[in-house]
């Protein structure tokens, strides 16, 4: 259970760092991090990391296109969580 606490935990702060990363390269107009690096993160555990960097940079908000992949992903890992802890 520590290398999997581990785990999300280094991922989840790497998330929120490319959240902010990202927020920084858009306000300076300069070539962004892709959505498909984001949203692999959030797939392979970031989803805390993402959610904090979206709070609190103010970031992927207002994309529609981004959020309802992000929402999806969230609802795959949601349906995985129930499924492995009631079957």
């Amino acid at each position: 259970m520590d290398i999997l606490f581990c785990y999300f935990l280094i991922l989840n702060g790497i998330t929120f760092m490319l959240m902010a990363y990202d927020k920084h390269l858009a306000k300076t107009q300069k070539q962004r991090i892709s959505e498909r690096t984001l949203l692999g993160c959030v797939f392979l555990g970031g989803t805390v990391g993402s959610v904090l960097g979206m709070l609190a940079f103010r970031h992927k908000t207002a994309k529609k296109s981004y959020l309802l992949k992000f929402w999806l992903i969230v609802i795959v890992q949601l349906l995985i969580i129930w499924f492995y802890f009631n079957h």
